[in-house]
């Protein structure tokens, strides 16, 4: 079936990440993917499922693969499904938005994000739509932490019960929001969740 939209989830494959800050992407297109009656079904490379959002055909996504080789995962898709690049949209964490903010863009660097990176190397553009869901910066005495290995320990872990929540809650946004872009277009959802 030809589909109008392929949303793909960032994450790390395995149970010691489920909940991870750096699963927000993955855990967003399961949710997205249980609201519409849409079973992601396991391949090597990925889990992919079709179905509707509204009367719009789509393809939801998680790549099975750690987040720095996504790209892979996201190049085999696109031609699997065949959908023009417009019309991927690709769902991850972001350590430089607050704590549950949503952000919306049609195309932009990867910012550090190495999901992304791998995205932007494997299909040789950075036009292609990105909904960043906010897991905020560790800080250190009120200042943000840089270093290489204290970040990817802050993704990699699971978030206190409080975060864990505000994250769940952003997920559900994140939800409506991609639910607004298939439906409304993606400046329309901008317009709305951009904020």
């Amino acid at each position: 079936m030809p589909v109008d939209w392929l949303v793909v989830g960032l994450g790390n494959p395995g149970a010691q990440y489920a909940l991870s800050r750096h699963n927000v992407g993955a855990r967003c297109v399961a949710l997205l993917a249980r609201r519409h009656g849409i079973l992601l079904n396991p391949s090597k490379n990925y889990s992919l499922g079709q179905g509707k959002v509204g009367s719009t055909p789509v393809a939801l996504a998680r790549p099975r693969m750690f987040m720095n080789e996504s790209g892979r995962a996201v190049s085999l898709l696109v031609r699997h499904v065949n959908v023009p690049l417009h019309r991927l949209l690709v769902v991850c964490d972001d350590l430089d938005l607050p704590l549950g903010k949503i952000r919306i863009r049609p195309g932009g660097s990867h910012g550090g994000h190495n999901g992304l990176r791998s995205i932007i190397e494997a299909l040789g553009t950075k036009d292609f739509p990105r909904l960043r869901i906010g897991i905020g910066r560790p800080v250190q005495e009120g200042r943000p932490i840089t270093q290489p290995e204290v970040v990817a320990q802050y993704v990699l872990a699971t978030p206190p019960p409080q975060e864990q929540a505000a994250l769940q809650e952003a997920i559900l946004i994140a939800c409506q929001a991609i639910e607004a872009v298939i439906s409304q277009g993606l400046e329309m959802a901008m317009n709305t969740y951009n904020r």
